[in-house]
């Protein structure tokens, strides 16, 4: 089994609010059939969809008025727009995908998943069908609700579902000394030890931020897929045929990250 999680700057323009980057939704739908992958679950960011709403109305902080109830509803409905795009992108090249919504079926405290069924993904899986997931709005017992990002969730399902791989598609090229896209000399780090990775965090080298925690945040979600024994890469999914030869397990250019 591999999971598969596309970050939402790879399948939205995220400088601009409600807006899908279609070409490349359509060219990692490609790539994803290309590849030939089975038992493969696929996991989307939110990218200006769901970030944007979420930001507006401060979801992440949870249910500190009553008026953050309408943008709840909102940040879920845009997360599920954007869903409809990636599905129906799968579907034209007649992938057998399905759409498993977060939110009916996960509840978190504080931020981190407390309630969670497998039993629908694994269904799918079994029926050789492929589930599309995706960071969601969802109930938070402590909170009332709040975020659960796509990146915990791929994580959480990789490690609980005892995937082989956990690919990460994102807009760099993998984790870097530091932020790519504003020092042209920034190294990227091919293998990364959990370890190191906690030192990194610890010391504060954040990178870029947004409501779900930036790139270290992003690959901190690993954590629990890593020490489960899955085999963990960050690829720039921006370069055509990099998702498709992760996918298969081809050597390619990205961050590796270990136990």
């Amino acid at each position: 089994m591999i999971v598969l999680k596309l970050g939402g700057s790879v399948i939205t323009d995220k400088e601009s609010p409600m807006t899908p980057d279609m070409d490349s939704i359509r060219r990692l739908a490609e790539e994803v059939a290309e590849s030939k992958t089975r038992d493969l679950i696929v996991v989307h960011g939110g990218g200006s969809f769901g970030h944007t709403v979420a930001k507006q109305y401060g979801i992440a902080e949870g249910l500190t008025s009553r008026e953050k109830t309408i943008g709840f509803s909102k940040t879920r409905q845009a997360m599920v727009e954007l869903n409809s795009l990636v599905i129906n992108a799968l579907l034209d090249i007649s992938l057998p995908v399905v759409s498993v919504t977060p939110s009916s079926f996960v509840i978190i405290d504080e931020g981190r998943i407390a309630m969670f069924s497998f039993d629908v993904v694994r269904l799918l899986i079994d029926l050789e069908m492929i589930p599309v997931l995706y960071g969601d709005a969802v109930l938070d017992r402590e909170r009332g609700f709040s975020i659960l990002s796509g990146d915990q969730l791929a994580s959480f399902l990789a490690a609980g579902l005892g995937a082989s791989r956990l690919v990460f598609g994102v807009d760099v090229d993998g984790v870097c000394t530091s932020d790519p896209k504003k020092n042209p000399d920034a190294d990227l780090i091919e293998v990364l030890p959990l370890d190191k990775l906690r030192e990194m965090v610890n010391f504060g080298h954040a990178l870029s931020t947004d409501v779900t925690g930036g790139m270290l945040g992003k690959v901190m979600e690993t954590a629990i897929a890593i020490e489960a024994g899955v085999e963990v890469i960050v690829v720039n999914a921006l370069r055509p045929g990099i998702v498709k030869k992760a996918l298969r397990g081809e050597h390619v250019m990205g961050t590796v990250l270990v136990r």
